[in-house]
């Protein structure tokens, strides 16, 4: 089967925040994109259609990433696509994006919470690339998605940023062992965002964002279009080279 004249990269929650930027930085450079959604099918929609209004194609296929037991199906899925849409049977790059957060002290998390997060944030990305891998190109791309509160520290983020430190060290074992095939691992943490993650708390409320603006040594909050092109620079041939890397992109917040 002959390959596809582009890259495909697949972006998971790909229908809003940092997936939609993401998935739009990588169709501008000359990737066409698979992404998911879990209930966000009209939005998701809409990003398939700017994606392909610039010229690349795309498609959105739902996806829970807290249920695991739905991969194998969900890989299937893509290799359906790439064979009927692509006439190919690999892609190239894959984002593990999709997530949802929890804010609550210590001591008031509670263990379906800490589960829930442990779903969506580790159990998910490990058993999805584990899926997608055979799928995947050699030389291919995989970028974490990891959060600047797996350095410093908030309270009442004890569980989430538990998560995220889990993703960087399961990133640098992902870039070991799938470095024979030429794939580079990489994870991206974010500062404080301005999207509806978390209720869009950064966003809108104009206190939170002034204490961030505050905080960060470029003096704002970061928008999605931030870490979007990051992320994307990560895909490029430029950045062939970096690899097992953490990279936070937070506008140098709490330096």
């Amino acid at each position: 089967m002959s390959t596809t004249t582009n890259p495909i990269a697949i972006v998971t929650g790909g229908s809003r925040g940092l997936g939609r930027s993401t998935a739009l930085h990588l169709a501008g450079q000359g990737f066409d994109v698979i992404l998911t959604y879990q209930t966000q099918a009209t939005q998701a929609q809409a990003v398939v259609a700017e994606i392909e209004a610039s010229g690349r194609k795309a498609l959105a296929l739902p996806l829970d990433v807290a249920d695991s037991s739905r991969f194998s199906a969900f890989a299937q899925s893509v290799r359906e696509a790439l064979r009927s849409r692509w006439n190919t049977e690999h892609f190239q790059v894959l984002v593990n994006n999709a997530g949802t957060g929890v804010h609550a002290s210590l001591m008031d998390t509670t263990e379906a919470q800490f589960d829930a997060l442990v779903n969506v944030h580790l159990k998910g990305v490990f058993f999805l690339t584990q899926k997608l891998l055979p799928l995947m190109a050699d030389g291919g791309r995989i970028v974490n998605l990891s959060s600047g509160l797996a350095r410093f520290a908030l309270p009442g983020y004890a569980a989430y940023a538990s998560m995220k430190g889990a993703i960087e060290t399961l990133t640098r074992y992902m870039a070991k062992e799938l470095g024979p095939r030429g794939i580079a691992v990489n994870v991206v943490a974010p500062g404080a965002i301005a999207t509806d993650f978390g209720g869009g708390a950064v966003r809108d409320n104009a206190q939170l964002n002034a204490f961030v603006a505050s905080q960060t040594a470029l003096g704002r909050v970061g928008e999605a279009d931030d870490i979007g092109a990051m992320i994307a620079s990560l895909c490029s041939p430029a950045n062939r080279w970096v690899n097992a890397q953490r990279i936070e992109v937070s506008g140098g917040m709490f330096v």
